[in-house]
């Protein structure tokens, strides 16, 4: 338990906060209903976040001790107070031409017009999102070095056609194309912008490590994310931020008080760090090798999930539930690998 002590105490202090902002706002009846929308909203960003801690566990456990501390201080900084209050912001200040403290007060006094504002631009949001989750889903599932396949035969078929070049960039932009049609055409040109800025943010990791780091002119993304350093960093901040775009969004369904949307969901990031910091100092993917496959299983169906709501209306619990099971099938198949391989011993 000591690895979410913190968490814990944060959670006290976030949810003593939502009570009496909810108490000043309307009294002790508003107070409770604060208290219980916020502690929702927590447990609904650690069920959709659960897999990202995962992926951010695979990728910091071969970081060094500098790079790890920088990524659970600084980012969770940016991922909390970055993500789940400015990146909202910024949307709307954008979308009405307005400057930051004025959207605040829109958001405080008006929050119909805020949510209204933000939901109306969620086509783009869910682009950007969707295929970045995308492109790092298919990096895994075809890469040609990996020697542990969860589906077998066919995942090991499959990983070979990462003998080809940016076939990943490929896929994803022919998706992108593809995902068009599911937006209005008067929206089309700016869903299309949002989402090949997906794939420049993944591509441009690379780019921004090799100029800064001075990497080999032949180093891949995924040698770069794996020794840490700012690309790696870059990675896991951009990757925290798509996975964290739909819950934004999707907590306007619950409530439009803006604050309580920030501590609810901060507290839940701040859970999500601590369980990526247990994973990690407990070894605990070396111990159960598929979560990492069930991990970025759960990522390409949320790419999809989150590409299909440019259309469609789809519940946070089905995404939550869908990234579960999956975590949960990747657990009972590592424990069986284990059985299997102690028994051939």
């Amino acid at each position: 338990m000591r690895y979410f002590r913190v968490s814990f105490f944060i959670a006290f202090v976030g949810i003593g906060l939502a009570a009496w902002w909810g108490y000043s706002r309307g009294g002790f009846v508003v107070a409770l209903e604060a208290l219980g929308i916020a502690t929702i909203l927590c447990v609904m960003e650690v069920s959709l976040s659960f897999d990202n801690a995962v992926v951010n566990a695979s990728v910091l456990k071969s970081w060094n001790k500098f790079w790890q501390d920088i990524f659970l201080t600084i980012g969770m900084l940016i991922a909390v107070f970055g993500m789940r209050l400015l990146f909202p912001l910024v949307i709307v200040a954008l979308a009405a031409d307005l400057g930051l403290m004025e959207v605040w007060d829109m958001g405080l006094h008006n929050p119909d017009e805020y949510a209204l504002h933000l939901t109306n631009h969620h086509a783009e949001v869910a682009a950007f999102g969707g295929i970045f989750l995308l492109l790092v889903f298919l990096n895994f599932l075809l890469d040609s070095k990996k020697e542990l396949h969860w589906l077998g035969h066919i995942e090991e078929k499959i990983a070979t056609f990462g003998k080809v070049a940016s076939i990943s960039v490929m896929i994803a932009l022919g998706t992108l194309l593809a995902s068009l049609s599911m937006v209005e055409e008067g929206k089309q040109l700016v869903v299309l912008v949002a989402g090949l800025w997906g794939v420049l943010s993944y591509v441009g990791v690379d780019v921004i490590s090799s100029l800064l780091e001075k990497e080999e002119d032949d180093a891949k993304i995924s040698d770069v994310i794996k020794r840490g350093g700012i690309g790696g960093f870059l990675y896991l901040e951009v990757l925290d931020a798509s996975f964290s775009f739909d819950g934004v969004i999707g907590a306007f369904a619950i409530t439009k008080d803006i604050v309580i949307i920030m501590i609810g969901l901060g507290i839940g990031a701040i859970f999500v760090r601590s369980m990526t910091v247990f994973l990690v100092r407990k070894e605990t993917l070396d111990t159960y090798v598929y979560l990492e496959h069930g991990a970025h299983y759960a990522i390409g169906i949320l790419a999809v999930i989150m590409l299909a709501s440019m259309k469609f209306h789809i519940p946070e619990i089905f995404t939550g539930f869908v990234g579960v099971a999956f975590i949960a099938a990747a657990l009972w198949s590592s424990l069986r690998y284990r059985r299997l391989k102690q028994l051939n011993k």
